[in-house]
């Protein structure tokens, strides 16, 4: 069993910069086995998308074309803690954002929702031009 919550969502004006974090609780075991961490967002009347992933074991990042170059995901120390950097933020940015872990991180699945198996409650990040 793995909890996630995440923090750090606010407004910012177009072109800012926002950091957000997801503390990860659970047994030693439990966060080892769920190594791969991923970043989600849901905008009003969209489908929730991948924004990134990273595979926590080995280092692995990976990226939705849309925030590639902007957004960083990274690790605290021994896994207990996900971030994600979001710099030149843009309004289409805005939506609430999710942690989310599962056991096994790849190229070809890491943006697919339900292949996740926790998920935290979400922060909302407000980007106005």
């Amino acid at each position: 069993q793995v909890q996630l919550v995440e923090s750090g969502g606010g407004s910012v004006q177009a072109g800012g910069s926002l950091r957000l974090s997801c503390a990860v609780f659970g047994s030693v075991y439990s966060i080892y086995v769920n190594r791969c961490m991923g970043w989600f967002r849901q905008a009003p009347g969209k489908e929730r998308e991948g924004v990134a992933a990273i595979d926590t074991g080995g280092g692995s990042t990976y990226y939705a074309a849309s925030v590639k170059g902007r957004f960083t995901v990274s690790q605290g120390n021994a896994t207990k803690s996900l971030y994600l950097q979001m710099n030149s933020l843009k309004p289409e940015d805005t939506a609430m954002y999710y942690c989310a872990a599962r056991t096994d991180c790849d190229s070809g699945s890491w943006s697919v929702r339900y292949t996740y198996r926790y998920w935290g409650q979400g922060t909302q990040v407000t980007v106005s031009s």
